[in-house]
């Protein structure tokens, strides 16, 4: 049992249940690695303990993990984790269209072709992969609340048809859009996904299933039998060429479908067109083999005539029939032998997986062996805290896991506590470097330290040094410092970088500091020179702070001016005071 707050694999923490079925549970996880949301769909009942199904399951989700398009749930990861098979998947907020028609009860022709468009692109690139889904359904197409569609459970319904396994809810739920030669027990093609999107598109449009019954078995004999019933005696308004698509994904014949969704996403895509709408219904060219003497009664919109009416030979029909009857009736007992009787004739005795956990490998053997278990040739190592190394961790299926006597199990052995070698992280980002330590348990510490020369924007999250030495191992709950350049900023060499004045005043404003200007005469240096600054280099600076620089100025000329009372004197021998006159 999954509960929220456990890890799958160590790695997808669960959150929630988000569905429930026969074959599977659905949870919404984190992906604690890569920090996102996802969806993990983990096997459950008798598809989880069938070998043959399981590996076929990992093959075929693996296969379809290689599709890419936007209308496809992207597979991320496949894998087992003491014995749950699960599948992680791109999370869709949304609802399937089952439960969109089930709060809408029908949608409008111009949405179903628009959902349509989307499935049967996405499919076509499946097709061209020659990659079958066979069970296309409105639970299995997932929808956005901006209109995307995502189609989900390539990987399982493959699985499922290639084995032959059923559960009874989805048997039920898939009947309903299986092509008379699946449930004929023919196998699948393309064609047959085209058959069910057909019936998935008759019901988006009418809120109905075209075939329905008590059971499966009664349903299935209808795709086999009857008719698809004319959509347009039920949405008379319906353009003829909406139905004509449905006639043909439906044909009882494949020869009469398209050959792929490719073909019906190109038809899909004229069907709105005003020339389409009363365009002649479509003629299938090969025989249905369907026991009607009439199949299709059409009416002419214009004047109630009928333009229509296909006849067929009742004997040979009926023949057919009866022969496909029999084949079908016979599948039905050969199935009921297969998963009724047989199994409760051969039953192998069940026995519970105990725990063995703090053994050595030898008593752990001799304790399985006991149960008539078998003991696997190959082990697999964990690290553990609390188990010492060379000891069982635990097994493999886990311990009260009820399994059949003979099972295979595997040990799985304790390497001790894990120990991490410490790297030389001079210079990596210490942001990596801590998140890459903190996931292996180790506890970090960031401190800041003054580093030698100038640091700039790239280089402010280098580690410059680390207070374990590379080479050490640490174990987890052990603690490393890393060091990086201080964040504090210092105060620039404005006289030796040659700073001028107006640069000064913009980085002061930017750095919100007080700047003060004031002049010194000289002719030491040119005008308009900083030849001082009033904080030194390895100050810090601190906003709203004073700075004072000095600015160089021309040094004022003194010019002489002799007194006019004074002119006859001039050569006199008294000495007199000078008025200067300052020029700027």
């Amino acid at each position: 049992m999954i509960v929220k707050g456990q890890r799958v694999n160590s790695r997808y923490e669960i959150i929630k249940t988000i569905g429930e079925g026969g074959m599977a549970n659905v949870y919404l996880a984190k992906d604690i690695i890569l920090d996102r949301n996802v969806a993990i769909k983990v096997l459950r009942g008798d598809l989880a303990t069938d070998e043959k199904f399981v590996r076929r399951f990992q093959r075929e989700a693996l296969s379809a993990s290689s599709l890419s398009h936007p209308n496809i749930v992207e597979i991320y990861d496949v894998g087992e984790d003491d014995g749950d098979y699960y599948i992680v998947m791109e999370y869709v907020d949304g609802k399937n269209l089952k439960q969109l028609l089930k709060k809408r009860g029908k949608l409008t022709a111009a949405e179903v072709v628009d959902i349509m468009l989307q499935i049967t692109s996405a499919m076509s690139v499946a097709h061209d992969s020659l990659i079958v889904h066979r069970d296309l359904k409105p639970q299995n197409i997932l929808i956005k609340e901006d209109g995307e569609i995502k189609i989900t459970d390539f990987g399982i319904a493959m699985a499922l048809n290639a084995t032959q396994l059923t559960q009874t809810n989805s048997a039920m739920g898939s009947v309903h859009y299986f092509p008379p030669e699946q449930a004929n027990g023919k196998g699948s093609s393309l064609k047959s996904d085209v058959y069910s999107l057909g019936i998935m598109m008759y019901e988006l449009l009418t809120g109905t299933l075209p075939f329905r019954g008590d059971n499966a078995v009664e349903i299935a004999l209808k795709h086999l039998k009857e008719p698809i019933p004319s959509i347009r005696t039920e949405l008379p308004e319906l353009p003829q060429s909406i139905e004509n698509i449905i006639i043909r994904a439906t044909a009882k014949n494949p020869k009469n479908r398209y050959a792929n969704a490719g073909e019906m996403h190109e038809d899909l895509k004229t069907a709105l067109n005003k020339e389409r709408e009363n365009e002649p219904v479509v003629t299938l060219k090969y025989d249905e083999g369907i026991d009607e003497d009439t199949i299709i009664v059409k009416k002419d919109n214009s004047d109630d005539s009928l333009v229509k009416e296909i006849k067929t030979d009742e004997k040979p029909k009926n023949k057919k029939l009866i022969i496909a009857g029999l084949v079908f009736t016979g599948l039905i007992v050969v199935l009921l032998f297969a998963f009724l009787i047989l199994p409760m004739i051969s039953k192998v005795p069940e026995v519970t997986i105990p725990d063995v956990s703090n053994l050595t490998e030898e008593e752990a053997t001799e304790k399985l062996e006991k149960m008539g278990l078998t003991i696997s040739a190959t082990t697999e190592e964990e690290n553990s805290e609390e188990i010492e190394a060379g000891k069982v961790i635990g097994t493999n299926p886990r311990e009260g896991k009820v399994v059949k006597e003979g099972t295979e199990v595997v040990l799985i052995i304790s390497l001790g506590v894990e120990e991490i070698e410490i790297e030389n992280y001079v210079g990596q980002n210490y942001i990596e470097v801590k998140t890459k330590l903190e996931l292996q348990g180790i506890e970090v510490t960031i401190e800041e330290q003054d580093p030698e020369g100038t640091i700039t924007e790239d280089s402010s999250q280098l580690i410059l040094s680390q207070s374990v030495d590379p080479g050490t191992k640490l174990k987890k709950g052990d603690k490393i410092t890393l060091y990086i350049p201080s964040s504090k900023e210092y105060y620039p060499d404005i006289v030796k970088e040659g700073w001028s004045v107006e640069e000064t005043r913009t980085w002061a404003k930017t750095k919100n500091i007080n700047l003060k200007i004031v002049y010194e005469e000289t002719n030491d240096y040119p005008e308009g020179t900083i030849i001082k600054q009033s904080r030194s280099t390895n100050s810090t600076i601190i906003e709203g702070a004073n700075l004072t620089i000095t600015v160089a100025k021309k040094k004022q000329e003194v010019v002489e001016t002799p007194d006019p009372d004074d002119s006859e004197n001039s050569n006199s021998d008294d000495t007199t005071e000078d008025n200067t006159t300052q020029t700027n």
